[in-house]
This record gives C-alpha cells, structure tokens and sequence, in this order.
C-alpha cells in the first residue's frame, strides 16, 4: 500500500463507486431519455423517479450503519490513546471537540496528539487544519 497522507487518505469501494453508480446513472439518464422521447412517458417517469430512489438509498445505507460504526470506533480508539499517554480520561475534553475536529485527531501519532488537542481547544480548529498540522501522518487504512 502506498504510504498515506493528507492528499490520498480518502478511499474508494470500487464495485460500488465505479459500477453500481455508474450502471445506475445509466440507467437513469436512459429513462429520463425514454420519458421525453416516448408515448409511455408517464410510466418511464415513474421509472425514473424509482431510479433516483435508488440511488440516494444506496449513497446514504452503503455509508450510514458503517459510518456510525466507525465513529463509535474512533471515539474509543481516541478515548485509549489519550488515557494511555497522559493517565487521564478523555471525555473530560471530548466533549468539547466537534466530530469533525475528533475524527481528525485520529490521524496524529502518539507524540503530537495531545498537543493537537490542546491546539484544538485553545484555537478552535477545524478538522482540515487539525490534518494539516499533522506533521507525522498516523495512517488508517482500514477506514470505511
């Protein structure tokens, strides 16, 4: 695996991103086409409007019950991290971190994920910026 960074840390589900979508965009755009250019235009509208059905069901199900998942992970993960470093529990803070500032510090190592945090406290940054500080990337490539 390429090492990970910034720049390349999204991921991609191939049979989903690369076939499902573009077979079911397809699939769509034949019967908005048909819809227009048919005598059956109410029946191909309907079948349109199915197919856009589809497509947001599939975009919010595929990431939604793995997503939760995922941050209930990364809250312990980061719950052990901190107590592991500096013997003290971290919901005393966490509560105060946005879930984007949280899944960001997920990134740092060891040696600069407590300062991160107190940078995050004390200057409020945003998820983007708390990535860009990173200097060591800690990557996750089991992310969903």
């Amino acid at each position: 695996m390429k090492i990970q960074t910034y720049y390349n840390h999204i991921r991609y589900y191939s049979p989903h991103h690369f076939v499902y979508y573009p077979v079911l965009s397809l699939f769509l755009a034949a019967s908005i086409y048909f819809a227009f250019t048919t005598n059956d235009s109410l029946i191909w509208s309907f079948i349109s409007v199915g197919f856009v059905f589809l497509f947001c069901l599939a975009f919010m199900l595929r990431q939604h019950y793995a997503l939760i998942l995922q941050n209930r992970i990364v809250r312990l993960e980061l719950r052990y991290r901190y107590f592991t470093l500096t013997g003290k529990r971290f919901e005393e803070l966490e509560y105060k971190l946005t879930d984007d500032q949280l899944f960001a510090l997920r990134f740092a190592p060891d040696n600069e994920l407590v300062p991160l945090i107190e940078d995050a406290l004390k200057n409020n940054l945003s998820g983007d910026a708390i990535k860009k500080a990173i200097v060591h990337w800690k990557a996750d490539y089991n992310r969903v």
